[in-house]
């Protein structure tokens, strides 16, 4: 009895070290957090503003010069930019990613992944890792990304990925990370990249008229590429803000799940401790109405 009220305590006290662990990450994961949406935040509007602006020249300036990026070609290799997290601890955060992106490759590429010749740009150690195991064809190039997160290190792989469509190493690109909408809630997505997607616009609808300063050519190779790059760092700050979410309510949920934990050994002590005691009184009377017979 007393080997079992020993062996409860050292449960108690293995569960109470966890859990005090989990209370500092999620402290951690919360501080992140905020400045990780707080950039976030700050980003989006902008963001989303380029590319409305840019999706809206691509579409009205259809088959001329200067739109090599925009330009739908026949898709026979393909490249995902599925951005991870580095590390674990965040519930089924990575695994979902992982999850979109397998689910794109076999609901739109699977002809293509037959013939080897879908590529995947992992950003994030947890999905270089993943492919890796599984041989799918993963560039590590990029995997690295978080550990000095910054705008040009996040530019240096759009302009990469720019340079390969132009290329045509890739006929299509798409970028799979997960949308950050609150600490508790993140949209997994897969959004096209390259080629520029157009606008769709209702038939008969007249097209804008734009006036361009300086001239359409030189704006569009200026702003083209700024517009791509800007649109990658934000999907990259999107996955940061929700990683972060992510870990942080995963580390809530594991330090209630201590709290019930404790409740119930600490029952399972006390129901032991006074069996134990009975045991005890049980075997003192005994003894005594032994010695008086």
């Amino acid at each position: 009895m007393a080997g079992q009220l020993k062996e409860v305590r050292n449960r108690i006290k293995s569960v109470q070290n966890t859990q005090q662990i989990t209370k500092a990450m999620k402290m951690v994961s919360a501080a992140k957090l905020r400045k990780a949406q707080d950039g976030i935040v700050q980003m989006r509007p902008y963001a989303r503003k380029l590319q409305e602006v840019l999706s809206n020249i691509v579409s009205n300036t259809e088959g001329e010069v200067g739109m090599s990026l925009a330009t739908e070609r026949p898709v026979e290799k393909v490249l995902l930019i599925v951005i991870t997290s580095d590390r674990g601890l965040c519930g089924a955060y990575n695994a979902n990613i992982i999850k979109m992106a397998k689910a794109v490759i076999r609901e739109k590429y699977a002809a293509q992944q037959a013939k080897g010749q879908v590529t995947i740009w992992s950003i994030g150690k947890k999905g270089y890792e993943h492919f890796a195991k599984n041989k799918y064809n993963v560039d590590p190039t990029f995997k690295d990304i978080f550990l000095h997160l910054s705008f040009d290190s996040v530019q240096a792989c759009a302009k990469a990925a720019v340079k390969a469509f132009e290329e045509k190493t890739f006929d299509a690109v798409e970028i799979v990370y997960s949308e950050f909408k609150n600490a508790a809630t993140q949209r997994f997505v897969a959004e096209q990249f390259l080629p520029i997607p157009k606008i769709a616009t209702k038939e008969g609808a007249k097209k804008n008229d734009f006036i361009f300063e300086p001239d359409r050519d030189r704006l569009i190779a200026e702003l083209m590429p700024k517009i791509l790059n800007t649109q990658l760092f934000k999907a990259v700050l999107d996955a940061h803000a929700s990683e972060h979410g992510a870990r942080m309510t995963a580390m809530d949920k594991a330090t209630e799940n201590a709290n019930e934990m404790l409740r119930n050994l600490k029952i399972s002590y006390n129901r032991a401790r006074q069996a134990a005691i009975t045991t005890e009184l049980t075997e003192i009377v005994s003894g005594a109405a032994a010695l008086q017979g």
